[in-house]
C-alpha cells in the first residue's frame, strides 16, 4: 500500500518507519529542507529506543522515503497520514489548528484516485468535518474519506508501542474507508483489538484517555504527598492499589508531575472543549492546577534540603527529557523545575544522556551542562534526579559521595534504592516516603 506521511516529528516519523517495516511504500513529507536532507543522508533527526535501526534498513531497502514536496507524496498515495503539530495556543490553550488546516488545504490539490485522509495528530472534535469541508472546497472534484487515526504512542517505547499497539483505534464515516484501513492493519488482526467508531467518537477517545490518565498521575502524586506526611509508604500503597483490576498498577508512579507534547496541551484543551460546550470538566481542571503546583513543590522540596546556609546552592540535575528513553523535553517536569529553581536563586548544572542538545534551545545559557552524570556532581551541594533514564540507577554511591559537598541525594523518580544510598552514608529524600 502507498501511504504518505505529512509531518515527521516524534508521531509521523515512528509511524512512517513502522509502516515501512509492514511492507508498505512510504513518502515522508516535511516543509523543513534541513530535515528531509538528513533524512534522506540517513541520519535520525529524534532519539527513540530501536528506531534508528529500523530507519537505516527501510531505508536502505527503499521502502521509506523523504521529500518537502506535497505534489510528490500525494499523488499516487492510497493513504495520506496527517501528523502534524497542533501547539496550544499561547491564551486559550486551545488546539492550534493552523498546520493541520494548512496541510489539508495544500494537499487537496494533489488528489487523484480515491484517497482516505487519516488525521492522526491530536486534534479537537469536529476536525474531520472542518478538513472535509476545506478539501471539498479546494478540490470539489476530489474522491477521498477523511478518518480519525489516534495514535498512542509512548515516547520513549514508539517502536514497542507501534507493532505491540494494545488498540487500534479508527473513526470512520465511510464502509470504503474501514475496508481499506482494515487491509492496512491486517497484520495486528490476531493480536489487537481494532475498534470502528465515529469519526468524533474517535476524536474524543484520544483526548479522554490522556486526560485520565493525567488525573491518575496527579492523583497520585497527591496520595504520595499523604504518604510524606501520614508515615506511610508510597510505593507500597501503589503496589496494593494496582493489585485492584479495577484500576491498574500503570500510571501510579509518584514523581515530579507529568510532562512531554501530549498530557499537558491534551489536558488544557480538553479543558477548553469542555468550557466551549459549557461542561465543567472539574476533574481535568483540578489536574492541570494541581500539575502545574507539583513542579514549584519540588523546587522548593530541594532547596528545603540543604541545611547549609548558603545564598546561592550548586545543584547537580541529572535527566532533562521529560522521561526516559526519549530527547523530548517540551513541557519537562526537570526543565520546569530547574527554571523555578533558577528563580530561587541556585547554580543548576545539568546532564542528560540523550536531551542536552534540546535543552540548550529551552534554558539556554541559564545553566551549565555537563559531559556526564559524574562530571555534573564534581563541587555540587547535592545532587538531583529528575528523569528515569537506567543509567542513573546504577550510579557508583561511593563515588557520588566523594564528589558531592553535602551528602544529599533527592530522587524525584524513586530510581535508587533507599537503603544501598544510606548504606553508602549520604542522606537520600524520595516521594511518598521516609527513609
Amino acid at each position: 500500500m502507498k501511504i504518505a506521511i505529512i509531518g515527521t516529528g516524534y508521531v509521523g516519523l515512528p509511524t512512517g518507519v513502522g509502516l515501512a517495516e509492514l511492507g508498505n511504500d512510504v513518502v515522508c513529507i516535511d516543509r523543513e529542507l534541513s530535515k528531509i536532507e538528513r533524512l534522506k543522508a540517513g541520519h535520525i533527526t529524534l532519539f527513540e529506543e530501536g528506531l534508528e535501526e529500523l530507519f537505516n534498513k527501510n531505508l536502505h531497502e527503499g521502502r521509506i522515503t523523504f521529500t518537502t514536496s506535497m505534489k510528490e507524496g500525494i499523488e499516487k498515495a492510497d493513504i495520506v497520514i496527517i501528523a502534524v503539530g497542533t501547539p496550544p495556543h499561547p491564551v486559550t490553550k486551545e488546539a492550534d489548528m493552523k498546520y493541520i488546516h494548512a496541510a489539508a488545504t495544500e494537499l487537496a490539490d494533489y488528489l487523484q484516485d480515491y484517497t482516505v485522509i487519516a488525521t492522526k495528530s491530536t486534534v479537537p472534535v469536529g476536525t474531520g468535518d472542518d478538513i472535509e469541508c476545506l478539501i471539498s472546497k479546494r478540490n470539489p472534484n476530489a474522491n477521498f474519506d477523511v478518518i480519525s487515526l489516534p495514535e498512542f504512542l509512548r515516547e520513549g517505547f514508539a517502536v514497542y508501542d507501534f507493532f505491540n499497539p494494545d488498540r487500534i483505534i479508527v473513526g470512520a464515516n465511510s464502509k470504503r474507508a474501514i475496508s481499506i484501513i482494515s487491509e492496512l492493519y491486517a497484520p495486528f488482526d490476531d493480536k489487537t483489538e481494532i475498534l470502528f467508531v465515529s469519526r468524533r467518537s474517535s476524536e474524543t477517545i484520544k483526548y479522554a484517555s490522556n486526560s485520565f490518565l493525567a488525573i491518575k498521575i496527579h492523583y497520585i502524586n497527591e496520595m504520595a504527598n499523604f504518604c510524606e506526611k501520614a508515615g506511610a509508604d508510597i510505593r507500597e500503597v501503589a503496589a496494593g492499589m494496582g493489585l485492584d483490576t479495577r484500576i491498574g498498577n500503570k500510571f501510579l508512579n509518584a514523581g515530579p508531575g507529568y510532562g512531554g507534547s501530549c498530557f499537558p496541551k491534551d489536558t488544557n484543551a480538553m479543558a477548553y472543549m469542555g468550557r466551549q460546550n459549557d461542561i465543567n470538566l472539574s476533574l481535568v481542571e483540578a489536574a492541570i492546577q494541581g500539575n502545574h503546583q507539583r513542579k514549584k513543590e519540588m523546587a522548593h522540596k530541594i532547596i528545603n534540603a540543604i541545611k547549609v546556609n548558603k545564598a546561592k546552592p550548586r545543584i547537580a540535575a541529572l535527566g532533562l527529557a521529560f522521561k526516559g528513553g526519549t530527547d523530548d523535553c517540551r513541557e519537562s517536569p526537570a526543565v520546569e523545575i530547574i527554571e523555578e529553581l533558577l528563580n530561587l536563586n541556585a547554580d543548576v548544572i545539568a546532564y542528560d544522556p540523550k536531551a542536552l542538545n534540546n535543552v540548550k534551545d529551552l534554558l539556554g545559557d541559564k545553566i551549565e551542562y555537563a559531559n556526564s552524570a559524574y562530571d555534573a556532581m564534581c563541587g555540587a551541594d547535592i545532587l538531583v534526579i529528575l528523569t528515569e533514564w537506567d543509567e542513573f540507577k546504577l550510579l557508583d554511591l561511593d563515588k557520588v559521595k566523594s564528589l558531592l559537598k553535602h551528602n544529599i541525594i533527592i530522587d524525584l523518580r524513586n530510581v535508587l534504592s533507599a537503603e544501598d544510598v544510606v548504606k553508602a552514608d549520604l542522606q537520600y529524600l524520595g516521594i511518598g516516603y521516609q527513609v
